[in-house]
């Protein structure tokens, strides 16, 4: 099992890779194509900065990846779109103007995007799907299992509600951006625990994932269906799950009801232990990104046999079927859990989680 340590922010992060059979399989600058070695450029194309985890984690265990694999002869250009379609478009052209070896793209637009791809098609350069599934002849995919994804949170969120519950429970569904696809496979994988099992009160497809937005929402939904109404959140996210807290506080509730989240976000940590938040998804971000980086480098270098490896799995999207693909797995995020999770992946130290404020809510869960 290889293990690649490097300093993201303030915090020492180890990588540990074993999951999915995939990516202990060996191959280094030796069996490279003769045709293109060690000097590659990686085009990394991320969507948005309201998620902490793009610049803290994806950005630089890519880099890292990318030069350790190429013995720090390879290099990443990176931009991040900001939410904003137009300006990926324009951030992906340049790349593509510029000749790159391959780009991984992770797509504010998925569909928006797809014209832009087959321009890189065109230009031979090899686009590698990245967290989102975007649109147009891409060459291979890796994200989460985003159905699993919806469906741990819509079984964590039955399990907090507990036993006597029925048709009649209400919650509110705060889903993802339309133009994200993840979005949809979350919210179809929360549906297909929560349909029949209670009342979804009101439903919303959250533009651009903002909290702020969430916010807005909740506090119409509070108004209209009423406080004491509302059973539990379904939020797809950590960052919305803030903004629908902040709503019900201001509502003047003290004992939140069971609200998910995804992403497993610092706040949120600190939320779940002092049980304003029930549960986020933990997904491993250095497994992602360093997979996505080892896909990259041997799509570029023509290691087919370690390419093909590391993308067993197959997915279709609305423009293409049978696309190679590696999907990671998913864990329940909840106060029984953070030790074997967040910090033993080096994700977070206790002392960050425990802070301050946090120091008596870890003492009372046992968290040390």
């Amino acid at each position: 099992m290889r293990r690649i340590a490097i300093c993201v922010a303030a915090s020492s992060l180890s990588l540990s890779l074993s999951a999915c059979g995939a990516l202990g399989v060996t191959g280094d600058s030796a069996d490279a194509s003769p045709t293109k070695g060690d000097d590659i450029t990686v085009g990394l194309l991320l969507p948005e900065k309201a998620n902490t985890r793009y610049d803290k984690f994806d950005h630089p265990i890519v880099r890292a990846t990318v030069a350790e694999l190429t013995e720090n002869k390879g290099e990443v250009v990176y931009s991040n779109a900001d939410a904003s379609a137009a300006t990926q478009t324009n951030q992906m052209q340049k790349m593509i103007d510029d000749r790159v070896d391959v780009i991984l793209l992770d797509a504010v637009d998925a569909e928006s995007i797809a014209g832009t791809v087959e321009k890189a098609k065109q230009a031979g350069i090899p686009v590698i799907a990245y967290d989102r599934l975007a649109q147009g002849p891409i060459d291979a995919y890796i994200s989460f299992d985003n159905e699993l994804v919806g469906e741990v949170q819509g079984r964590s969120l039955m399990a907090a509600l507990g036993g006597d519950v029925d048709t009649s429970t209400k919650i509110v569904m705060m889903n993802g951006s339309p133009t994200d696809p993840n979005a949809a496979q979350f919210k179809s994988g929360a549906l297909s625990e929560l349909n029949g099992q209670v009342t979804i009160a009101a439903t919303h497809d959250v533009k651009d994932w903002k909290p702020e937005n969430a916010q807005e929402h909740m506090t119409q939904d509070i108004a209209k269906i009423g406080v004491d109404n509302i059973a539990a959140v379904y939020a797809a996210n950590d960052g919305m799950a803030g903004g629908v807290i902040k709503a019900l506080k201001a509502a003047g509730v003290t004992d939140m009801p069971p609200i998910t989240g995804q992403d497993a976000e610092l706040d949120a940590v600190q939320r779940i232990i002092t049980g304003e938040q029930y549960m986020s998804v933990y997904k491993s971000y250095p497994e992602e990104a360093q997979a996505a980086a080892e896909m990259a480098v041997a799509k570029v270098q023509g290691k087919d046999i370690k390419f093909d490896s590391l993308t067993a799995d197959r997915v279709d999207s609305p423009t293409h079927k049978d696309i190679p693909a590696q999907l990671v797995p998913v864990v329940a995020l909840t106060t029984e859990n953070i030790s074997e999770t967040v910090v033993n992946d080096g994700i977070y130290k206790l002392s960050e989680i425990c802070a301050g404020k946090y120091k008596a809510a870890c003492e009372a869960i046992d968290l040390k």
